[in-house]
Order: C-alpha cells, then structure tokens, then sequence
C-alpha cells in the first residue's frame, strides 16, 4: 500500500525534524535565522504521530479482523511475537544512545543529553514500561514504542473478549462475533476521544491514544466498498463531536488521516496508487529511523557546538548534516539490526509506524 507508505515516510521525518528544532543546542544558534519555521516544527511537527497511530490501527484492523471477524487462534503467541518485533530493535538501539549520549556529554554536556544509565532504568525499559514506573527516557520518544504494545494488547483483547461472549455455539455466531469486536474498539475509541485523551494524566497509557488508533481500525472496516456509508459518516460525526467537545489539533489531524485512508480504500486509490521509490524506501526504514535518529542527532550536535559555538552558518549545516546521518543511520540499522533481529525482510513495526508525539 505506497499511501501508508509515503504517510510514514513523511511522518517520521517530521518528526526528525521536530526534535532537531526542539532540542539544543544547534537549533539555539540558527533558530533566530528562521524563527516562524523552527517554531512550526517545535510545535507542531509533532504531531505527525496520529498519523502513525492511524495507520497502526488501520493495519491491525487489517491483520487481525480484516472483515470485522477476529480470526486470532492464540492471542499470547501474538502478543509475545508482537513485543519482540518491537523490543529486540528497541533494546539495540538503546545500546546505541547510551554510547552516544556518553561520548555527547563528554565533548559537550548539554540538558538535553541523557544520563548515564542505571540498571533499573534499563530494565524498565526493555519491559516498556518506563512511563508508566516515570523514569527517564533514555532515548527521545522510547515511550511510543510501549504505547504500541499497549494499543494493540488492548486491540487483541478486545477480539479476545467478542469471540468469548459471542455464544459460537448459537447460529449467527459470526455476525455476532463481527458486531461485537467492531462494537467494542468502536466503543473504547469513544472512551478516549471524549474521556482518556482529554486528560493528561492518562498520557503514559495506551488508553489515552487508543481514539487515534480506533479511527485507523474504523476506517479500514468502513472503507471497505462494500461497507454501509452510514458507518463511516458515523465515524466522521464521532470525530466532529469530539473536537466539538474538546478542540485538540491532534484529534483533527488523526480523524482526517483516518478519513483520508477510508476514503482511499473505498475508491481503490489506497491499492493502486503509483509506488514511489523513495517514499516506499523512507517509509520501510521509519522504526529505524525513529529509534536511531536522537542519540546521533545529539553526538552531532555536541560536536559541532564544539567545535563552532555560537555560529549559526556552522550549526545550520550541522543540522542538516544530524538530519541526513539519521536517515543513513536508520537505513543501515534497518538492514544490518532490525532484520535480523526480527527474522523478517519486512520492518519490526509492520502494522504501526512508531514516532514520537511530545519531546
């Protein structure tokens, strides 16, 4: 599907971008250069993460229950598989970040450099579960990948509970199944567009982002050409009220992804649009990408600041430079890490597109 393609593409490097701007201190020196486009991208470049999340729903919908029906026979070996996929190239690449944050703090320390790790630290991050424990990242945006884990846990279980009260025994038991599963992913999403993600406190949890993720699911099901238009209005007016209620910027980008994504599938664009080459290829390495691209962005920007404190010719190409090693990095972690690790020529978030929505 090059559409999903090109989405991850530019998302992630969105969001390249934004911690680029974001964080020092080479944005300190050359944001006075440009000041209206670092603030866009330290503002809402960031917000490219619904459309990862969209798409991670959209691709579990489609993995899982790709006609509404779950067809999940052992819900724990997915669950196990699923966090593999995502752990493995995670812990790998936090091997990477604590070397480089290292060699960052030794040339040039800097607030935005990590702490040297503690074994705790480490190990609540291999369980993903650094959030929610609040402990410190060790890598910028680390929490999205638990928050994958936690959506699609919450998304499996939800299959497991519409096969389990749907009495297969009875005729009808599919339709049954079918209603009940979309039922309730339909009915979580409107949990947290309306409850969870109107509340900051839940943001370490996967309820708070589960609105996002429930509109990709949505809109592959109602996206189907033989689906009831009904349904997916019904989508679209859930979304509308929800803004309606609580205006947020990243609930309009996600329902409009979502939309976007129903309406291509519906009309065939989604399976037949051109494949661009290089969409294809920025989109296949984005988890890459996305785990890599912090800790060489810092060493770089250690480096140059270093080097040429203060000057914002010298620090502007070194942003460009951090902008282009993390995209080399993340192809070559891709191909040299994530694959092997994976056991898979495809990428370890096959079904999501990890990035990070806050600094």
């Amino acid at each position: 599907m090059p559409l999903i393609d090109a989405a991850r593409a530019l998302a992630s490097q969105l969001i390249v971008l934004h911690h680029l701007a974001f964080y020092g201190p080479m944005s300190d020196a050359v944001a006075p250069l440009a000041p209206s486009l670092f603030e866009w991208f330290e503002q809402h470049a960031r917000i490219a993460v619904q459309v990862f999340l969209v798409c991670g729903g959209f691709m579990a919908a489609r993995s899982l229950a790709p006609a509404g029906v779950p067809t999940t026979a052992s819900p724990a070996g997915l669950l196990l598989k699923r966090y593999t996929r995502l752990a493995l190239p995670l812990l790998a690449a936090l091997v990477i970040a604590i070397a480089l944050s290292a060699l960052a703090r030794a040339v040039n320390p800097h607030e935005a450099i990590p702490d040297a790790p503690r074994p705790g630290q480490v190990l609540a991050h291999a369980l993903l579960l650094q959030d929610v424990l609040e402990i410190d990242a060790l890598s910028a945006g680390v929490w999205y990948v638990a928050i994958d884990f936690q959506l699609f846990a919450l998304t499996l279980g939800l299959f497991v509970l519409a096969r389990r009260f749907s009495f297969p025994q009875r005729p009808g038991a599919v339709r049954r199944v079918r209603r009940l599963a979309v039922g309730l992913v339909a009915a979580l999403g409107l949990a947290s567009l309306f409850g969870f993600n109107r509340a900051p406190g839940w943001d370490a949890w996967g309820l708070y982002f589960f609105g996002a993720y429930a509109l990709g699911a949505c809109a592959w099901w109602f996206g189907h050409p033989g689906a009831p238009r009904r349904w997916l209005a019904a989508t679209a007016l859930a979304g509308l009220a929800a803004l309606a209620v609580d205006h947020r910027a990243r609930i309009a980008v996600a329902l409009a992804a979502a939309l976007g994504l129903a309406l291509s599938r519906r009309s065939g664009l989604l399976a037949h649009l051109p494949r661009t080459p290089l969409a294809g290829w920025l989109g296949g390495i984005s988890y890459s990408v996305f785990l890599v691209h912090f800790p060489v962005c810092v060493a770089i920007g250690a480096l140059v600041w270093r080097a040429f404190p203060g000057d914002p010719l010298a620090n502007a190409l070194g942003l460009l430079t951090a902008w282009a090693a993390s995209v080399a990095g993340g192809a070559l972690f891709h191909r040299h890490v994530e694959l092997r690790l994976t056991g898979s020529g495809r990428a370890a978030c096959g079904s999501c597109g990890p990035a990070p929505a806050d600094p």
